[in-house]
């Protein structure tokens, strides 16, 4: 039976390389002069580190800009809160990779409500839809 999956992963080694070139041109504008900003990547979180708030945002824009020509989904970054001891900043970004449970019903459900021969099933993060035909799929 012809099937295909649904699943929603990241590009680990473009989002890597985004982020080295994010911090490249962090260490080359003016702005962030004599500043310890840049960008962690460990695993599937990324840490923005800055003095303030508003660097943070601005380094926040250059990463986004660097995601998007490299092909990533911003969306797939999960902002955390900015955390601001004395003259430091820092914000903490997890990578979602899958679809979670709850978009994974609901797209079984479209799937069933569409009155097409198909069969969808949730399986850990992904969503396995097959039919007797290629047609149909």
């Amino acid at each position: 039976m012809p099937s295909f999956d649904a699943v929603s992963e990241v590009n680990l080694h473009e989002l890597t390389n985004a982020v080295d070139q994010a911090n490249r041109e962090i260490g080359n504008r003016f702005d962030f002069r004599g500043s310890d900003a840049r960008i962690e990547r460990a695993g599937d979180l990324l840490t923005l580190h800055g003095q303030n708030e508003f660097q943070l945002k601005q380094m926040l824009d250059i990463l986004h800009t660097k995601l998007a020509k490299r092909g990533v989904d911003v969306a797939s970054l999960e902002a955390g809160k900015v955390e601001e001891t004395g003259n430091r900043a820092r914000q903490e970004f997890k990578i979602r990779q899958g679809i979670d449970k709850d978009l994974a019903r609901k797209i079984v459900k479209l799937i069933k409500d569409s009155k097409l021969k198909l069969q969808a099933s949730v399986q850990g993060e992904q969503v396995r839809v097959s039919g007797k035909s290629r047609d149909d799929l």
